[in-house]
């Protein structure tokens, strides 16, 4: 059956569609009311359904004959170990922890937060807190104490797991003393916190507030599922904004594991036993569906990787994991494969024979520059996927589904819009535009199973932030365009978008021909304010290691290559080459604050920034080539 053929089906019967899908799972009780529409601006889906999501993950598995087969690969060159564990073990240690949050009195639909570095433990946190039907919080681990302490405020968490550190090149967090004052700082106040000691280092607990992971485990009896209704939340994922208060998206139980459960095969084309690993954190929504839920739901073997894609050691990494354990589909950010591009441009540590395994790469979270994608489909000789999604959905949005067939790919396009997402683009008026048009990419409510149905306890917020600008539509908050064949081009922030003379013009095209010239590694283009033209383009761009030009003549030329691909319209005049450029943890660049920046606006340091200094080093060069 052709993919056109799918949506098509879903488009005339989404009902029966996601009822069809929904037999996939295991329920409790199956559901009857498929989708629940209770006003105009909320819905649910399989409302009336009881199940259990850790049961998909985990015992589901076993009782499907996959107990020895392994669940989860742990490889940590940071700290230069490796381990596995099978489903059978899985299941062991985490009925254990779930045994030990009800010594604690965690029980179903009470708040747990895990912040927690990339290991196994906190997996199997996060699937014993699903277990026993309690809703867990995960929050990056080292993350601010302020920021940390706005989550507990907002959650109101029973209990926090922690560790006592997170291990950095070169460097230990210590995750203690950023526990202890986002405690310290936060109104609502938690009644323990369970937290692993790592061999790296070993931290003094708070009597009567701490225990360590090991006591907490100590003498529990193992922890049976607790049903939960469809519609119950299993987590809530704070968004990753730069600035004003977090969103705390959250995720219902029944949708969620459909949803991911119908990606697996369809869009990853992954069949049970099979290895697939997703290069991401799980305090970002990569990491929890395609890390932990959609690999276990699927009976697949995830990888759990602590490191980073150069420097731990060399910029052979990721290629060295996919080889040694035989994984078949690879999925990480755009940024991160720019970092590999730019130490070995050459691709000296790409060997094809140790990477037979590999059948498809899954790029998502940045643009996929044109560039990048073309470097990749010449040194590994397979399809190169871009597809698009956010926080707010929980699974992809537009995607090649390489599990139907493969479409043909265009550059810079994530392909087609999924069943479950029609897709329009609005002008500011609301109006829909044509094929080729730039404007506002929007979503027809309902939106589909696993998208997220509200803000925890901000239903306003919810539809202020998403749904007021255009009626009956979420707003993604994404600019772009529809070709004439169905395509979805996603350009740019919609706050990315300028207005120059008159003229909408996107940013991202912009950077996508900066990064075709052959010295530029990644680049960020914003838009800045100018006295005649109301909006002007300016260029940041790093250079491949080994590059030893002059900077005044590489930056003539990227000013030059717009002038040819976009024309004198874009006023495109400065560019600035800059050792790295600002981003957040999740690698997506902070165009915003960029902008704010070279605009002298007043700016605050984004809690989610990956390294502060970069911001110092970019006002250096900025004012070197005299933009600010």
């Amino acid at each position: 059956m052709k993919y056109s053929e799918i949506y098509k089906d879903w488009k005339e019967n989404p009902i029966k569609f996601w009822k069809k899908n929904a037999e996939d799972v295991s329920w409790i009780k199956f559901p009857e009311k498929i989708l629940t529409k209770k006003n105009e601006n909320f819905y649910e889906w399989f409302s009336d359904s009881v199940m259990n999501t850790c049961y998909n993950a985990v015992d589901k598995n076993i009782l499907e004959g996959r107990g020895d087969q392994v669940a989860i690969y742990y490889d940590s060159p940071i700290t230069n170990s490796k381990s596995k564990l099978t489903y059978n073990e899985l299941k062991s240690k985490v009925e254990e922890f779930a045994g030990a949050l009800n010594k604690y009195n965690i029980s179903k639909g009470d708040r747990v937060i895990v912040y927690m570095p990339m290991i196994p433990e906190a997996i199997i946190a996060v699937l014993a807190i699903a277990r026993i039907g309690a809703v867990h919080s995960v929050v990056f681990g080292g993350f601010a104490a302020k920021e940390l302490a706005v989550r507990i405020d907002d959650c109101s968490p029973k209990l926090i797991i922690s560790a006592s550190c997170g291990i950095e090149p070169g460097r230990i967090v210590e995750y203690k003393p950023l526990l202890d004052e986002a405690i310290k700082l936060s109104n609502h106040k938690v009644k323990n916190c369970i937290i692993f000691q790592r061999e790296q280092l070993i931290v003094k607990l708070n009597a009567g507030l701490d225990v360590s992971w090991n006591e907490a485990i100590k003498d529990v009896k193992p922890a049976d599922i607790v049903p939960v209704n469809g519609n119950d939340p299993l987590y809530i994922l704070y968004t990753s904004g730069t600035t004003g208060q977090p969103k705390g998206v959250v995720r219902d139980n029944a949708g969620h594991l459909v949803s991911l459960k119908w990606s697996m095969k369809n869009v990853y084309n992954m069949d049970p036993g099979e290895v697939f690993w997703a290069a991401s954190d799980i305090g970002w929504v990569v990491g929890h569906s395609y890390i932990i839920y959609a690999p276990l739901f699927h009976g697949c073997s995830t990888v759990l990787f602590e490191g980073k894609p150069v420097g731990t050691p060399d910029a052979g990494t990721f290629w060295r994991i996919i080889g040694e354990y035989n994984v078949k589909s690879f999925f990480t950010a755009p940024t991160a494969l720019r970092a590999v591009k730019k130490e070995d441009n050459e691709g000296k540590y790409i060997d094809k024979e140790k990477l037979k395994s590999l059948e498809t790469l899954f790029l998502a979270g940045e643009r996929a520059d044109p560039d990048t994608v073309l470097w990749l489909e010449n040194k590994l000789n397979i399809p190169i996927v871009d597809h698009w999604w956010q926080t707010e959905t929980g699974w992809p949005i537009a995607a090649n589904p390489t599990g139907i067939e493969l479409l043909p790919i265009k550059k810079g396009s994530p392909t087609v819009s999924l069943p479950g997402y029609e897709i329009d683009i609005l002008d500011d008026n609301g109006e829909k535009l044509s094929s080729n048009e730039l404007g506002s990419i929007c979503i027809k409510l309902p939106l589909p199973p696993s998208c997220l149905p509200t803000l925890w306890a901000a239903d306003d917020r919810f539809i202020e932030a998403y749904l007021s600008k255009f009626p009956g539509y979420y707003e993604t908050g994404d600019a772009g365009y529809i070709d004439d064949d169905g395509y979805i081009f996603v350009m740019s922030r919609t706050d990315d978008v300028i207005n120059t003379a008159g003229h909408r013009l996107s940013t991202g095209a912009m950077e996508e021909v900066v990064s075709n010239h052959s010295d530029v590694a990644e680049c960020a283009v914003v838009g800045v304010k100018d006295e005649l033209k109301g909006e002007v383009p300016v260029g940041l761009a790093c250079l491949n290691a080994g590059c030893n030009r002059e900077h005044s003549e590489i930056c003539n030329e990227i000013i030059d290559l717009i002038r040819k691909e976009i024309g004198p319209v874009a006023s495109f005049k400065k560019v600035a080459i800059v050792q790295a450029l600002p981003k957040t943890r999740s690698g997506k660049i902070l165009r915003k604050t960029i902008r704010s920046i070279i605009n002298k606006e007043q700016w605050t340091m984004p809690p989610t920034v990956e390294n502060p200094n970069v911001f110092d080093d970019c006002k250096i060069a900025l004012e070197n080539f005299n933009i600010i």
